[in-house]
């Protein structure tokens, strides 16, 4: 039945297949159960409720992209937007968090009419290919310079060289170099799961060697939630003084959804031969209905997550992968300590061989034409660069048709173009610096 439902013998796969990509695109993607509340513990939020509140979002956003959607794309809180939220919207313009998630509330609800009204499918395919190939290699990226960070190799510099090489004398970047050069020879040899047994394998290593030490519990009961749940003060973000942050908020999550969805359906080859993603607004929908959901429980904007490439390269290739990973996300509510302890030298190693694998379609660009080039290059560099999809994306949008406009190709430059490009200059000028 559950093959029959995920129709996994027209997509040529396995439920061991599917069950093995969904637990790889969760240990790739783990560190959000931490990360996101240790983020927003800056903005006051308690760190615990937190917890809960990016667990619940996580499973419940990642659960409709399985089972109504089908795709295995998975969704949490997204990393850039809670920072936003905690460094600039509260500590920077001293509004409160509670008023922050009321904003993402509206955006929310915005994105759920859209994805109803079929608007944001329409902007999604009028998209051209070539920047759909520059955001799947722009996630590429964006995907190794976090492993690369995750993984010690390289670090913060100082004034003047932003970034320096780690420390190669120090174990756990050792073991980082391990990791990847373990899974590469793994995916040489074409062994299925090899990214899910680098990590576990380096996370073993890293335990036999007191490098990470044993997590003192494994299990512990779901933190308490109701210090941020139904906390947000929708009114106060209705407010004209708040509409850049509303605005802001917003177009980060309708570009970064929209762009990661197209860069992981082109990886995963998922697009038709026009380049766009069958029934997009099913994913869509998951996505908006999860922002709504997780401002509800206290989290940040949620949407589909980079590291579904993970699942997608150990061969994930329906929405059983995705309910895989909703169901360990539920899990880790009682097993936290436990996800918790696979250290960043592990998934940040498989970060960097994802990062490699999505950066292959632009082989498919044509760089002899510096009128797709520019746009191209801009998006792809800023989406790593200014370590934020957002703004890769948008920029894009914004060089896109005057790129088309000086090459006298304008009439090639759709209307949901134009859209997207006001709505990305008018990002750029609310945008709280």
């Amino acid at each position: 039945m559950i093959k029959k439902y995920f129709l996994l013998d027209e997509l040529g796969t396995t439920v061991k297949r599917e069950i093995l990509a969904g637990g790889t695109t969760f240990v790739t993607m783990a560190y959000i159960i931490i990360v996101n509340p240790k983020i927003l513990e800056a903005a006051g939020m308690p760190f615990g409720a937190s917890m809960a509140a990016t667990i619940l979002s996580a499973f419940f956003g990642t659960l409709i992209m399985g089972v109504y959607a089908k795709r295995p794309f998975a969704i949490a809180p997204y990393m850039g937007e809670n920072a936003f939220v905690a460094y600039t919207v509260v500590n920077v313009l001293h509004y409160s968090w509670q008023t922050a998630l009321g904003a993402i509330f509206i955006g929310g609800v915005l994105f759920t009419l859209l994805t109803l009204l079929n608007i944001r499918s329409w902007l999604a395919n009028a998209i051209p290919e070539s920047l759909k190939i520059a955001f799947a290699a722009g996630i590429g990226l964006f995907l190794t310079f976090i492993g690369l960070n995750e993984t010690g190799i390289v670090k913060l510099g100082v004034t003047g060289a932003p970034v320096h090489v780690g420390n190669f004398h120090e174990p756990s970047v050792l073991l980082g170099i391990f990791a990847f050069l373990f899974i590469g020879v793994l995916m040489i040899k074409k062994i299925h799961g090899s990214i899910l047994i680098g990590i576990l394998f380096t996370t073993l290593l890293g335990f036999l060697f007191g490098v990470t030490k044993f997590p003192s519990e494994w299990v512990s009961m779901p933190p308490d939630i109701r210090p941020v749940f139904l906390q947000l003060d929708i009114l106060g973000a209705l407010s004209w003084g708040f509409f850049s942050v509303v605005l802001v908020v917003f177009v980060m999550d309708f570009v970064d959804t929209m762009g990661t969805l197209l860069g992981l359906g082109y990886k995963a080859k998922m697009l038709d031969e026009k380049g766009n993603l069958p029934d997009i607004e099913k994913p869509m929908l998951a996505d908006a209905l999860a922002t709504v959901f997780g401002a509800l429980c206290g989290t940040t904007t949620s949407g589909a997550y980079i590291e579904s490439a993970a699942g997608i390269e150990a061969g994930g290739k329906s929405g059983l992968t995705a309910v895989v990973t909703a169901i360990l996300f539920l899990c880790a509510l009682f097993f936290a300590p436990l996800f918790a302890a696979i250290p960043p030298y592990a998934y940040g190693a498989a970060l960097i061989i994802v990062g490699l694998l999505m950066i292959s379609p632009v082989s498919h660009l044509k760089f002899d034409d510096l009128a797709e080039t520019i746009p191209i290059f801009i998006t792809m560099t800023l989406m790593s660069f200014t370590f934020n999809l957002g703004i890769g994306m948008t920029a894009g949008f914004v060089v896109y048709p005057l790129t088309m406009m000086v090459a006298g190709r304008i009439k090639t430059v759709s209307i949901g173009m134009w859209v997207l490009f006001c709505f990305s200059v008018l990002f750029y000028i609310f945008y709280p610096y």
